[in-house]
């Protein structure tokens, strides 16, 4: 299963996302602090989103201590981009862990400490409320009507 890790991260490297959603099972479960928890197709059309919305930036992952197994895995990886609502530069160091079944990853899970992305990305603002629960559901509810907006338009495609 560590080929598979590495397969979804070379993938996002280039940001293929059909070389991505191709590593997950159809019932796959993610979460992250960002987008909360999606499932199926919910969490494929995500990564295309994501991807769709960096190719020609200068968006670029890094990834490494992959770690799995048949049943689990984990990875380190950093995400570095600039934030396209203040172009602000983003360093985000993300711990990711996996489940797999069926030769596939199952279930998804993004570690990152929302106040510490906040502050790159909004600055003081987002220092002084990134720890908050009110500012968790504020940005899962815009990620999440950005991703139906980019899933109703995607499926008119």
């Amino acid at each position: 299963m560590e080929e598979l890790v590495h397969t979804f991260y070379k993938a996002f490297s280039k940001l293929d996302a059909e070389a991505m959603v191709g590593c997950y099972h159809k019932n796959i479960k993610f979460h992250d602090p960002a987008f909360g928890e999606l499932n199926g197709e919910r969490a494929k059309n995500m990564w295309r989103m994501l991807c769709n919305s960096q190719k020609n930036k200068d968006f670029r992952i890094i990834y490494s201590n992959v770690i799995a197994n048949e049943f689990n895995g984990s990875v380190d990886w950093e995400a570095l981009y600039t934030f396209s609502k203040t172009g602000r530069k983003v360093h985000n160091l993300i711990h990711a862990q996996f489940q797999f079944q069926d030769g596939k990853i199952i279930n998804h899970r993004d570690k990152f400490i929302l106040q510490h992305w906040a502050k790159q990305a909004m600055g003081f603002k987002g220092w002084l409320f990134g720890n908050t629960t009110f500012f968790q559901k504020k940005l899962q509810t815009q990620t999440n009507l950005m991703l139906d907006k980019y899933i109703e338009n995607y499926l008119k495609n």
